[in-house]
């Protein structure tokens, strides 16, 4: 959907405010109902509905009656709800003309009252070419139910904590300005895409730059996942700019060596295709044919040694999850249990990941108990073969003593279950449908949010 910022002129506060309230009834429900939208908003006189008619001419929302009626927001309405923050905040002033378009986001240049010209990246995850992001991207996490315009926000901030990040440890990337749900501002990068250079100066001191901010990743925790000539940016002075980086990993991700080797690969194959370049590469002793030596090699993700303040443990990289660096600590500080207060934080951080955790050491809990249960069993059977006689008599008065011992023991083994079962429902917290309040009367969820934003 093309951006016409213009339409923004023609939009006044109640057109905001309607927006917003379709954007806070979307944080539970697909399709906002159309009374939510209107107690959320709080316009007096039924005004909701008028203006809910303005924001669907110029396909702001969507209306939806397939079930219920309700509306939700499109990717332009979410579009002008950034732009909107973002020109208060006095980030910019006006929006230019397009320079980029990728399969998950579209890039706009954006001035400043100064007339500094800055890029604005929208991320418009979901397209066709893109439907597969909750197999290729980490956003959701544990997370089953999702929506484009929230998967599109976290890539948004991921990516802007990460340049964020680079930029403070001298990496070449663009200067992070400022951020709001699914659109991050940068600097504008004065160059080409490497995939549009067809002649270099230097073409091997272009390369070794290249493979050496690789490495140097690696060596940071990181690895971009995505490095080749259209994510790298190049000037007249052969200076260079990475960028994209919504999809980075950490060096302890499981397909941490198969990423790293792909980026290279990449630049290797770019390289040799463009330029003509040659490179010395490993060969099967079997393999008889001759391949042309040069003086570059190509570098092993096993030979890289992990920097001590790495960027993966500060900014949660995938692979690399706070659980695992409370972990690494403890191991550091000498192996030592979990305490209930760790449990604690980390059950404010992350409910469902601390109930399944729970879930784990209470059924950890369970085996120990079966262990221990088989152990005293079979030492009660040796017990009990040193003390039988070789008569009937003895045999079965061992026997009944065996058997009250077991019923016994299946009783304390049974409460244990229930304990445990117990323990592990009580770390998970009832969540409420997503339409509970949805045919009902009264205050809603949102009464709280509506009392807040009837003071505009």
């Amino acid at each position: 959907m093309k951006l016409d910022v213009n339409v923004l002129r023609y939009l006044s506060k109640d057109d905001f405010r309607v927006l917003t309230a379709v954007e806070m009834g979307m944080r539970n429900h697909e399709i906002v109902p159309s009374e939510l939208v209107d107690r959320i908003a709080g316009l007096k006189h039924g005004g909701t509905y008028k203006v809910l008619k303005n924001l669907l001419k110029y396909k702001l929302l969507h209306h939806d009656r397939s079930k219920y009626d309700g509306f939700r927001l499109t990717y332009l309405g979410y579009d002008f709800l950034a732009i909107k923050t973002l020109v208060n905040r006095g980030v910019f002033t006006g929006v230019g003309r397009q320079i980029g378009v990728g399969k998950e986001s579209d890039i706009f240049e954006v001035a400043q009252e100064d007339g500094t010209i800055l890029a604005m990246k929208l991320h418009r995850l979901g397209r066709t070419s893109f439907r597969a992001v909750k197999s290729k991207r980490d956003y959701l996490r544990h997370r089953s139910s999702f929506s484009w315009l929230y998967l599109s926000r976290l890539a948004a901030l991921k990516e802007f904590a990460f340049m964020k990040a680079l930029q403070e440890h001298d990496f070449p990337v663009p200067k992070a300005i400022d951020c709001n749900r699914h659109c991050v501002i940068m600097s504008l990068v004065q160059g080409y895409p490497m995939v549009q250079v067809k002649q270099l100066q230097n073409p091997e001191t272009v390369f070794e730059k290249i493979i050496g901010i690789v490495v140097r990743l690696a060596e940071h925790g990181l690895i971009h996942c995505d490095f080749n000539e259209f994510n790298i940016m190049i000037d007249d002075e052969e200076k260079l700019t990475m960028i994209d980086f919504p999809q980075m990993v950490s060096v302890s991700h499981q397909n941490a060596q198969m990423y790293f080797d792909r980026d290279i690969e990449c630049i290797f194959k770019f390289f040799r295709k463009r330029f003509n370049m040659t490179f010395q590469e490993e060969r099967d002793e079997a393999d008889e044919t001759e391949v042309e030596v040069d003086e570059n090699s190509r570098p092993s993700f096993y030979d890289i040694t992990k920097d001590e303040n790495a960027l993966d443990r500060e900014l949660e990289a995938s692979g690399f999850t706070k659980k695992e660096q409370n972990d690494l600590d403890k191991f550091i500080e000498g192996g030592l249990e979990k305490s209930e207060d760790s449990d604690e934080d980390e059950e404010s951080d992350d409910e469902e990941q601390t109930a399944e955790s729970n879930e784990e050491e209470n059924l950890n809990e369970m085996k120990s108990l079966q262990l221990q249960e088989e152990e005293q069993k079979s030492s009660d059977g040796v017990e009990a073969e040193a003390e039988l006689d070789d008569n009937e008599k003895g045999e079965s008065s061992g026997d009944e003593d065996e058997a009250g011992r077991d019923e016994e023991l299946d009783k304390k083994l049974g409460k244990q279950r229930r304990r445990a079962m117990a323990a592990a429902r009580g770390g998970r917290k009832s969540q409420s449908s997503r339409n509970t309040y949805k045919d009902k009367g009264g205050r809603s969820q949102n009464s709280k949010i509506h009392t807040n934003m009837s003071g505009w």
